[in-house]
């Protein structure tokens, strides 16, 4: 018994999770709302006078028109706070964007794609492990209850009709109701491996895309620098300029590399720790279930 049922339904079901997955990473930049951009252009119409005034204005002394052009401005409704320049305003996603754009292609667009993958394997392991938790103590109290009771086949049909390892595991004790103790504990145990072994299935991918980001962020900071040091010696001149933006480009994916190996880091330290207390009830479950086996063969 699988997960979710037969394997077929098991099958089925991974499917959806990892299409799923990689719907809603591919689809987390287009959810980034659009900031509209403070128009700061400064109409001349206050200051340009019509050809009739421009006669008045040269009569004018500059007293007059310093007062003039000072009432101009202070009723003017655009103010200083209008004028601040756009770069000031953007948001992280914006300042990452355009560092992603400023850095170099190709090993950008390779951290990119760790991203996605680790993220789309991230996501299937949530969604997984979130289907597979149950309310163990309550599951366990009912089966407990019906094999006291000596309804072995009503045992059955609740650990048949709940999904996770825990009814899986509880479920092929139940088989083997009619065995010795220790062969079902031996079972317990074995059907215990194959289901933690399910859990931890993917998570090997998440731990290469956490050391492949980095690795490849460090591998376009050395391929930046290798190309500065070519422009140098293309331009016979130790110019700062070339220096600068060589040794930026190279920067950038080193920076980018280590963002990416982060946030598949606390992804991928919350999914241990989802794996960790599905195995820890699964552990106390079949403690309980070996008790309760135990009692209705003695008391048989």
């Amino acid at each position: 018994m699988g997960l979710f049922g037969p394997a077929s339904k098991n099958i089925v079901m991974k499917r959806k999770i990892v299409c799923l997955s990689l719907v809603v990473v591919l689809a987390l930049p287009l959810a980034t709302p659009v900031w509209a951009q403070t128009d700061t252009t400064v109409t001349t119409d206050t200051f340009a006078p019509d050809t009739g005034d421009e006669i008045a204005a040269d009569l004018l002394s500059d007293e007059e028109i310093a007062k003039a052009m000072k009432d101009s401005i202070a009723t003017d409704p655009l103010t200083a706070d209008d004028l601040v320049d756009p770069a000031e305003d953007e948001n992280v996603y914006q300042a990452l964007k355009r560092k992603f754009i400023e850095g170099n292609a190709g090993f950008m667009s390779l951290v990119a794609l760790a991203l996605v993958l680790g993220l789309a394997f991230c996501i299937e392991r949530i969604i997984y492990l979130t289907l597979s938790e149950v309310n163990a103590r309550k599951l366990m109290e009912d089966v407990d209850r019906k094999i006291g009771e000596g309804d072995i086949e009503g045992a059955k049909d609740i650990c048949r009709e709940t999904r996770g390892p825990v009814a899986s595991i509880c479920y092929q004790g139940l088989l083997r109701v009619h065995e010795s103790l220790d062969n079902i504990e031996r079972s317990v145990e074995s059907y215990g491996a194959v289901q933690a072994a399910n859990l931890e299935k993917g998570c090997s991918w998440i731990t290469l895309f956490i050391a492949i980001a980095p690795s490849l962020g460090f591998l376009g900071t050395v391929i930046g620098m290798v190309m500065a040091f070519d422009q140098i010696e293309a331009a016979r001149d130790i110019n700062p300029a070339i220096v600068a933006s060589g040794m930026k480009v190279a920067l950038i994916t080193t920076i980018f590399g280590i963002i990416v190996a982060l946030i598949l880091q606390m992804f991928y330290n919350y999914i241990l720790n989802k794996i960790e207390r599905l195995t820890v009830q699964m552990e106390e479950s079949a403690v309980t279930l070996l008790d309760a086996l135990a009692k209705y063969k003695s008391g048989k």
